[in-house]
């Protein structure tokens, strides 16, 4: 999606979402100066439980003269943009729209269209807007403003610049004009007087499961972004690689959650925690969420708050199995034989695409997989488009390649994307055939419990299945493991006898 693609709209309102930080903030105002620049009529708004307290972010709002409101509804705008946010989610208040369009950095699972600008590679939503203003032409360094909330707003949700790490990113820190002595102001703005005892007090009276290595933390009421500050605190302990952090407010319960373990997404938990009673959502990292009192309390009666995040945390740890590729399969109980029918696949050499060493993306059903393109690594493209890497040696075994062109039609067109200039690339022009061969066997079962497999390729972010999948691991090597969703398995493979 380009900014100009929107520019037929005239009434338009820009969303963040609930409770908005600086990342949030800066690249809202960034897209209402665009807007606004071309005449449209443009509002920048947020909306939620809470109106914004916190003083750096007030500083921020205040010293650049940023048009926020808080709303809790609005008459159905032509055209509605989330920023830092995607429309739907658990934390976005629902606003009525006849179009809406969403920019984001966070990975829901949804791709770039023509109504959505989605870069979850990217360590903040500013630098996506940075970048879809230079595209336009639009100078960000004309309006210091401008320029100052777009670098607070990476600079925040980059842990102070430390955590950048695409050549965008860079690029923008190094070429914005800002006002540093502003920025020095809001970095030192985090804190009041009060929110520090409350803060210290809170990471006193916390509670631990050593064997989980979870930390619950009650604090007293206070700006839900404190909350978030005291995990990021209290994840810098040894010993603890997941916190709740919660606070009770008028009608709930706010809460924030951290996490460094691998196998726990912030936001898988968030959405655990509050299924039902309440909404969460966040990075993998970093997540939030409400709980409805009254809900809770019909739900779960007289149950402390406190317990009650034991006992979902314990079933959340219980309601999933986690197997590291590198450490192979070591049940194999339950495991069959199967033959890949033989259909005609599509191929495609990763150095046909980019030059070996590229780094890039590739969007799977069980989630995203980063591959560098070599000579010994190609990409499958399965019975129903699906897309998942192949060492050569194995494609080898396994397939016989042609030279003819796979030509098919997809409901999904499989694509990639280039993790360095984030351009993305269609597979169907490069892809080859090739026929799967008698050696083409798997051992592979049907999943009863979900699973997060770490496979070769990522042993960073796991990719899920339930039910609906099957697990497989290639027969003569058990540390290529992989998951295929049950109707893709049952369409391509048969039992051997």
């Amino acid at each position: 999606m380009r900014l100009s693609d929107l520019n037929r709209f005239d009434n338009i309102v820009i969303q963040m979402h609930d409770n908005p930080d600086a990342d949030a903030v800066g690249s809202g105002f960034a897209i209402y100066r665009y807007f606004e620049a071309l005449g449209k009529k443009v509002r920048l708004v947020y909306g939620g439980s809470f109106k914004i307290a916190k003083s750096n972010m007030l500083l921020l709002i205040n010293e650049l003269k940023i048009p926020v409101e808080y709303v809790t509804g609005i008459e159905p705008a032509q055209l509605l943009i989330t920023v830092d946010c995607q429309y739907g989610e658990g934390n976005v208040t629902h606003l009525e729209a006849e179009n809406v369009a969403m920019i984001d950095h966070h990975n829901t699972g949804k791709m770039s269209d023509d109504m959505a600008e989605i870069r979850s590679n990217l360590v903040s939503c500013a630098t996506i807007c940075y970048d879809m203003l230079k595209s336009e032409g639009f100078d960000v360094n004309e309006d210091i403003r401008v320029s100052t909330a777009l670098y607070y707003g990476l600079y925040m949700d980059s842990n102070e610049l430390s955590e950048m790490r695409h050549p965008l990113e860079w690029d923008m820190a190094e070429n914005l004009k800002i006002d540093r002595a502003l920025i020095k102001r809001f970095t030192h703005a985090n804190f009041t007087l009060q929110e520090m005892e409350t803060a210290g007090i809170a990471m006193i009276r916390h509670s631990y499961d050593a064997k989980k290595r979870l930390s619950i933390i009650r604090s007293k009421p206070c700006d839900p972004n404190i909350l978030g500050l005291v995990g990021d605190f209290v994840l810098q302990v040894d010993s603890i690689d997941v916190c709740i952090i919660y606070n009770e407010c008028p009608n709930g319960y706010k809460l924030s959650i951290r996490s460094c373990a691998p196998d726990v997404a912030a936001n898988e938990m968030a959405e655990f925690l509050t299924e039902d009673i309440g909404n969460g959502g966040g990075h993998l990292d970093k997540a939030g969420g409400f709980i409805n009192g009254m809900r809770f309390d019909e739900e779960y009666g007289g149950l402390g708050i406190e317990t009650y995040f034991f006992k979902r945390a314990d079933e959340y740890y219980n309601s999933y199995d986690v197997i590291y590729a590198k450490d192979g399969i070591k049940d194999k109980s339950g495991f069959r034989l199967y033959k890949k029918l033989p259909y005609t696949y599509g191929y495609v050499r990763t150095t046909d695409v980019f030059e070996a060493g590229t780094e890039f993306r590739v969007r799977t059903y069980e989630g995203d997989v980063f591959v560098t393109s070599s000579e010994d690594i190609y990409l499958m493209i399965g019975y129903y488009g699906e897309v998942y890497p192949i060492e050569k040696s194995t494609f080898i075994t396994k397939y016989q390649a042609k030279e003819d062109a796979f030509v098919k039609h997809f409901e999904y067109a499989p694509s990639i994307r280039n993790l360095k200039d984030n351009h993305v690339y269609g597979l169907m022009p490069f892809a080859k055939q090739c026929v799967s061969v008698d050696e083409a066997k798997v051992y592979a079962k049907h999943l009863e419990k979900p699973t997060k497999v770490f496979s070769k390729w990522n042993y960073e972010k796991y990719m899920y299945g339930n039910s609906n999948y099957y697990i497989c691991f290639t027969y003569g090597d058990d540390k290529d493991i992989y998951l295929v969703r049950k109707e893709v398995f049952e369409k391509t493979y048969a039992e051997e006898n």
